[in-house]
């Protein structure tokens, strides 16, 4: 049986500064790829520009913006792994309500650096069951 997800990319300009040993590095900027992985938890139609919408804003508030400025990242060290669990978090909490399912997200600072949360190779099965994510697809997928 097969399955499908659909993917999601976004672009964020941004610098940041992170602390090494204690001492606050250089700021620098990046163009930041978001890619996010989800399934739609039910069989309606698809409304992309509800979900690209949503995400958008979320991330228009650091679009050229100095990360260490604004909240979490003003206490919190904004590096590409911090950067990409915090994003994980708030985009659930957004496209929850919209009946999606994250499966993945990586977040890139470069095109040849990139940091990767993946729930079904986590094996965090149980929440995607719970969010009504048709059996067939994780019987399927690990089968």
């Amino acid at each position: 049986m097969r399955y499908g997800q659909y993917k999601f990319n976004f672009y964020l300009n941004a610098s940041h500064a992170i602390y090494i040993d204690g001492k606050l590095g250089k700021a620098h900027p990046h163009t930041w790829e978001i890619i996010i992985r989800a399934v739609k938890s039910s069989n309606d139609f698809v409304m992309f520009n509800a979900v690209e919408k949503a995400i958008e804003e979320f991330l228009s508030q650091y679009q050229n913006k100095f990360l260490n400025d604004y909240e979490p990242f003003n206490i919190m060290n904004p590096t590409l792994e911090y950067i990409t669990a915090y994003f994980l978090e708030k985009l659930e909490e957004i496209l929850e309500p919209l009946g999606w399912v994250i499966f993945y997200i990586e977040i890139s600072e470069t095109p040849t650096r990139s940091y990767v949360i993946s729930r079904v190779e986590n094996n965090v099965l149980s929440d995607l069951k719970q969010k009504n994510v048709v059996a067939d697809i994780i019987e399927d997928a690990f089968s």
